[in-house]
């Protein structure tokens, strides 16, 4: 195999207008695979490290939502405790393997001068495929995954947790398998983001990183699920566990926000509160089960005193959605004494410290953190398209605006506005 040269959608600084550029793409490493993207979909944390002058590793490619296919079968095995890697090419053909050997599918987010952004994205096709590739056959389809599952360490033999330790979200722009990137460009690396970067015609992805799904899913829809969709419903289902009956306040109603709406609907809440300053907001929220709509805006005294006051003392179940440390406390806040249950699911923009009196803590509530939904993706993602397929749970609703790759960076302009919910970004053919 060798390395291609392909169109990638580069940042170049932070809040830079993205850049279509022509960039090579090294062949997969052994358990890697390399993908052509079809469509890929823009994620409130592209625009949060896009954002970011914190950690300068730009350029750099984003996006880390995607979705694929398999052509030819391969047949290599490897051994079942060793690390996978695969390069997939997101609408391609999978090509032969080393040394005319047949591979068979998977197995088990310093300072350089170029990175890829985004992590949304579908692929049809598996491009090639690196030595020791095991677990997929001709015609599958995969979902990619920002955040792995490698089946084997701690974590992952626990039962307990999706906090992988070998492929867990990655933050240096690299690869998991060598700590270097994929893409170069004039002979300078370009930064991965959360070891996906899907903003690319194509893309190299560890295969503990990718999942195979059902092949009559359609592709540009479920994408949603390799993050923002997955995250709230798995926030509402696994991690604070809604129970029937219950209070539950929404702070940012985002996609992960309404589909923290949607999990408490089908977990039969009785009252689901969506807080929020865009008023727009409240209408979409009623068809994922939003049943009350506060503006923090529009109130004469802090909102979690309202909260308190509507609740009879503070809601069953609060949920950060938002990316803001300070609306953790408020949320913490709202919810009532004894048992009452804050998740926080939003990346911090700023100000990653949390203040909180201890005095919350003492009365008995409970402060969990949340990493897409508590999910174990290669186990339990494909279980969440099966249920999309079944007509169980919303994903098409996400999906407000459907782009050309060339207008990228109005995805960009449309998500810090607020008028999106998701941007589905298709490919050149």
């Amino acid at each position: 195999m060798t390395s291609i040269t392909c169109k990638a959608a580069v940042a170049w600084g932070p809040g830079e207008a993205l850049v279509i550029e022509d960039v090579v793409l090294d062949p997969p490493n052994p358990l890697e695979i390399r993908i052509k993207v079809v469509c890929t979909s823009l994620c409130r944390s592209d625009i949060t490290q896009w954002e970011s002058k914190a950690i300068a590793l730009f350029p750099r490619i984003f996006g880390h939502e995607a979705s694929g296919l398999f052509i030819k079968k391969l047949h290599t095995r490897m051994h079942a405790r060793r690390r996978d890697f695969i390069s997939i090419k997101l609408c391609g053909i999978i090509s032969q393997g080393k040394e005319g050997k047949n591979i068979q599918g998977i197995g088990s987010y310093g300072y350089v001068s170029l990175q890829i952004l985004h992590h949304f994205g579908y692929a049809k096709i598996v491009e090639s495929i690196g030595e020791g590739v095991t677990e997929f056959e001709k015609g599958d389809h995969v979902l990619t995954l920002f955040t792995g599952e490698c089946m084997t360490c701690k974590h992952c033999s626990s039962g307990k947790s999706n906090m992988c330790q070998v492929l867990g979200l990655e933050r240096k722009g690299v690869m998991h398998s060598d700590q270097k990137t994929r893409f170069s460009f004039k002979g300078k690396p370009v930064y991965h983001y959360c070891a996906v970067s899907s903003f690319s015609e194509y893309t190299v992805v560890h295969s503990g990183c990718a999942v195979k799904i059902n092949s009559n899913a359609p592709l540009e829809k479920i994408c949603l699920l390799s993050c923002g969709v997955a995250a709230g419903l798995g926030a509402a289902w696994n991690v604070a566990n809604i129970s029937k009956g219950s209070t539950v306040v929404i702070f940012g109603l985002g996609t992960v926000g309404l589909s923290v709406a949607q999990g408490a609907k089908l977990r039969g809440a009785a009252r689901i509160i969506g807080v929020d300053t865009n008023a727009e907001k409240y209408d979409k929220g009623k068809s994922f089960g939003v049943t009350e709509f506060i503006n923090p805006d529009d109130c004469n005294e802090p909102v979690q005193q309202v909260i308190k006051r509507i609740t009879d003392g503070g809601a069953d179940y609060s949920f950060e959605c938002i990316g803001d440390t300070d609306m953790v406390t408020t949320a913490l806040q709202s919810c009532c004494d004894g048992w009452g249950v804050t998740v926080t699911l939003g990346v911090p923009k700023t100000k990653p410290e949390i203040t909180a009196h201890y005095g919350l803590l003492l009365s008995g509530k409970t402060l969990k953190g949340s990493l897409f939904g508590g999910w174990k993706p290669k186990s339990e993602i494909p279980l969440l398209v099966d249920m999309y397929q079944r007509k169980e749970i919303q994903i098409d609703e996400f999906v407000t605006h459907d782009l050309s790759f060339m207008d990228i960076n109005k995805a960009f302009e449309l998500m810090r506005a607020g008028k999106c919910l998701r941007c589905v970004i298709h490919m050149p053919n």
